[in-house]
């Protein structure tokens, strides 16, 4: 039996005991000691409530509504409706009697006015964004409008209808001829006669500047997927269900449809560099220092993209050291890198997988519980689940997810022997061991368990600050408690401690446009030890993906905040480790600079807006 073999079934067998322990706790739904899943009720009517939740709550049901009603992203209609809704509930709110209200209320109003504020701003960016791609794209108002119609319930003239697609397969066959033009270096498509007039030329030329940005390029192409999407529902409500209808648009319908195909698919490959049967390159789409300043503020982050890029340097320069000595302890010196390789070797065997996985979740659950961190409910012990993660997902999220529901990461039968390889070096023992805690208890899952039980009218101002913060947080916490205990175990939690740190500089530095995708896989790869397919596969999903910009950045800045949230309150005596997270987790969702508010008891004045500076001056 080799060496590593003895080691990972040495890991299983240690972990066996918690696994047992925490079986006994939710046998037949009763905890431990005949202690029931039903939770005491008398605290629950007792629990203090927000003035403000049936405000709230109302808020988060118009806009959803709404949000079903003008459902065509870039509508001009859908703009001017929300842009309405949310200046009216700006004027109404300012009419409520703010010196009333309790420390709950408060919170929630100023919650309330900066999601406002922060909608409207949005709303002003996608104005923006649609403007830089409409010179591409001068049919989207067409298809657009018809979608509008539809939503207004008019009767539809189906000769005008044909005519308006065929206007529409003119428009889009114009605008690809256009873009050919403008590429070649000529205007209006004619190649030999420059043209004299000075607005037409810088027209041209702002237009060229537009077909050469890739960032344009591939969210045009994006645009007329929706677009296409948006034209097909009009044309499945009417067609079949109106005879006319068929009969006159079934032909043109065809062929704007073939024809926004194939003009999506000239956008990829011809303005976005983007080849088929090839890996789409990551493009991205930063917002620039106005949208980073705009989102910060919505976060209540008291610091500029260049102070927190500075936090991230100083964490990430604080993980190097510590892999160092560790690495020193493993026998490598100050070659930290062939100690992290060392420990991407020890993987378990093909299969045993969700065993690490169930015994490592019970460890964590026995730590947190043995030191009376936090309140874990007997019924979130119970229900949490298991499920192994697709071949295709692991291309884009290459690690563990998880929640209620824990997805894991390892090799299948039908992955390329590399791939194999790769899955099994990035989700080894000591790397599970960090993120089995982060994804369920105490992380992920038992926060959405006491979300979805407390204060829930504050999901609508759900921040990745303090969803992935708290996840984050457990990682720091847990190593201050002494959690890992070897060396293996320590570069397993160091590695993505310096993970996070390297989002905030590869996420920050992507939207400010100081650093390029292929920067942000480089520094993965050289300063985190990542996989090179791993780092394409994390850079790719935070800039293709659907995460909102400061997304990657929001794990170890919030997790630093309750981390300084808990020495300010824990660790000067005036609460209770329990107390502690307890609070955090019934609050309910808010940035962290709230969470601060609603510990100390703080009566917040109407304009109050972030000053915690939780880091000190980097």
């Amino acid at each position: 039996m080799g060496r590593s073999l003895i080691l990972r079934l040495g890991v299983l067998l240690a972990l066996a005991p918690a696994h047992a322990q925490a079986q006994v706790q939710v046998q037949g739904g009763v905890g431990a000691e005949g202690q029931s899943t039903v939770p005491p009720l008398a605290a629950l009517v007792a629990a203090p409530a927000s003035e403000l939740r049936d405000v709230v709550e109302r808020y988060a049901a118009d806009r959803a509504v709404l949000l079903r009603r003008y459902d065509a992203p870039y509508s001009p209609e859908r703009q001017r409706r929300m842009r309405e809704f949310y200046q009216a509930w700006q004027a109404r709110l300012r009419e409520l009697d703010f010196d009333r209200l309790g420390v709950e209320g408060r919170i929630d109003y100023i919650l309330l006015e900066h999601e406002l504020r922060y909608q409207l701003a949005l709303l002003d960016r996608e104005e923006r964004v649609f403007a830089e791609t409409e010179s591409l794209l001068p049919f989207a108002r067409t298809i657009l409008s018809l979608h509008d119609a539809r939503r207004r319930h008019e009767t539809i003239d189906p000769r005008a209808a044909a005519d308006t697609l065929a206007g529409l397969l003119r428009a889009i066959d114009g605008a690809r001829e256009a873009a050919a033009a403008v590429q070649r270096g000529t205007t209006s498509g004619t190649r030999t006669v420059a043209s004299s007039d000075g607005a037409a030329k810088a027209a041209d030329e702002e237009r060229l500047r537009g077909y050469r940005s890739r960032v344009v390029a591939y969210r045009a192409a994006v645009i007329v997927d929706s677009l296409r999407q948006v034209l097909r529902r009009w044309n499945g409500f009417h067609a079949g269900y109106d005879p006319l209808f068929t009969w006159w648009t079934a032909d043109p319908y065809r062929r704007v449809d073939s024809a926004l195909v194939a003009y999506g698919r000239y956008i990829r490959r011809e303005l976005a560099g983007i080849r088929e049967g090839e890996p789409d390159p990551i493009i991205g789409d930063p917002i620039g220092a106005a949208g980073m300043a705009a989102d910060l503020a919505h976060e209540m982050i008291a610091y500029s993209p260049q102070e927190l890029i500075a936090i991230a340097e100083r964490e990430l320069a604080w993980c190097e050291a510590e892999m160092r000595k560790a690495a020193r302890e493993m026998g490598f010196g100050d070659d930290w890198k062939a100690a992290l390789e060392k420990v991407k070797t020890l993987h378990v065997a093909p299969g045993q997988q969700p065993a690490l996985v169930r015994d490592l979740a019970y460890e964590a659950i026995a730590f947190v519980e043995e030191r009376d961190l936090v309140t874990i409910p007997p019924l979130a012990k119970e229900v949490w689940r298991m499920e192994m993660m697709s071949p295709e997902r692991q291309r884009v999220a290459p690690f563990f997810l998880g929640g209620e529901v824990i997805q894991v990461s390892f090799p299948t039968d039908g992955m390329t022997h590399e791939e194999k390889l790769m899955s099994m070096r990035g989700n080894n023992i000591h790397f599970s061991r960090a993120t089995v805690h982060h994804e369920l208890i105490p992380g992920h899952h038992l926060q959405g368990f006491m979300t979805s039980r407390y204060n829930t009218h504050r999901r609508v101002f759900a921040t990745p600050f303090w969803t992935e913060g708290w996840a984050l947080y457990w990682e720091l916490l847990l190593w201050d408690l002494g959690f890992p205990s070897t060396p293996e175990d320590r570069i397993g939690m160091l590695f993505w401690r310096a993970h996070r740190a390297a989002r905030i500089m590869f996420s920050l530095g992507v939207h400010l446009g100081t650093m390029t995708p292929e920067e942000a896989i480089e520094l993965l790869v050289e300063r985190v030890g990542h996989e090179r397919a791993n780092a394409e596969a994390e850079v790719r999903r935070s800039f293709i993906g659907t995460y909102p910009p400061l997304y990657q950045a929001a794990y170890m800045i919030g997790g630093l905040q309750i981390r300084a949230l808990y020495k300010e309150l824990v660790e000067t005596g005036r609460m209770t480790a329990r107390a502690f997270h307890d609070a955090i987790l019934q609050g309910g969702r808010m940035p962290i600079e709230m969470v601060r508010a609603r510990l100390m008891g703080e009566l917040l004045p109407r304009d109050y807006t972030a000053r915690w500076r939780f880091a000190g001056d980097p």
